[in-house]
């Protein structure tokens, strides 16, 4: 399976951090946080990966991956900050006609997620996290049997607390469900249309992170995911 990792963004909330650099280049402890996401993909057994991010920030991920060994890196511009799903669109050809894994490159995730990549064929899945401030993120409504009702991109008065991290599995019918996207009102090309798509199926599911997860698009979660990943690696711990 391919992977895509989308690392694109203004990292407004970073400011002014963001305004010299791009978030997935900020530093995680000892390592750039996107470093993170392809030391993931090597352990789920991914050996194809693009990246894709700003026609400014792609050149730095080059140079910072130009030794990389374990993978095959490829990059892919996004040359305005238009959405998720834009993002994604960048990778098409890419992907071409398998199913893929979708990662938002500024998350850090412990948990092991390989017998789900390895035994996905059809329809999607999405990996949430219950948190305590879900406002922050996409949140998913589900049932029983883990089958997503709803998703709602940033809503004011949440419905539950299970926030979806920027993990996806798609098949390769995601492109489909893109044509005619219409802009949201933030200006962009949300995820959460295409994932809408897939509820409107029934084939939408959700898998339940358990162990730590960070999105250090704060300052916040990025000092407290520097801090556990610095107590860990004290402790002769590595985050896998």
């Amino acid at each position: 399976m391919k992977a895509v990792i989308l690392a694109g963004g203004e990292g407004t909330r970073l400011r002014p951090l963001t305004t010299v650099v791009n978030k997935h280049l900020l530093p995680v402890y000892n390592k750039p946080v996107i470093v993170y996401a392809i030391d993931k993909m090597v352990h789920f057994g991914i050996r194809e990966v693009m990246i894709v991010s700003t026609p400014t920030a792609v050149p730095l991920f080059k140079a910072l991956f130009k030794s990389e060994k374990r993978c095959r890196i490829s990059f892919g511009v996004q040359p305005q900050p238009k959405g998720i799903a834009h993002g994604l669109l960048v990778a098409k050809k890419f992907i071409g006609k398998d199913n893929f894994l979708l990662w938002l490159g500024d998350g850090i995730v412990e948990d092991d997620i390989s017998r789900h990549i390895h035994s996905f064929e059809t329809g999607a899945k999405v990996f949430i996290k219950r948190v305590v401030d879900p406002e922050r993120f996409g949140v998913a409504t589900i049932d029983r049997k883990h089958h997503v009702l709803e998703i709602e991109e940033k809503p004011v008065q949440p419905k539950s607390h299970y926030a979806v991290t920027g993990i996806y599995l798609y098949d390769n019918t995601v492109f489909q469900k893109m044509k005619r996207q219409p802009m949201s009102k933030r200006g962009e090309y949300e995820i959460t249309y295409v994932n809408n798509k897939y509820i409107e199926e029934g084939t939408l599911k959700a898998v339940f992170l358990k162990k730590k997860w960070f999105d250090i698009g704060t300052f916040e979660s990025l000092y407290h995911a520097t801090r556990y990943i610095r107590a860990k690696e004290q402790r002769g711990l590595q985050v896998q």
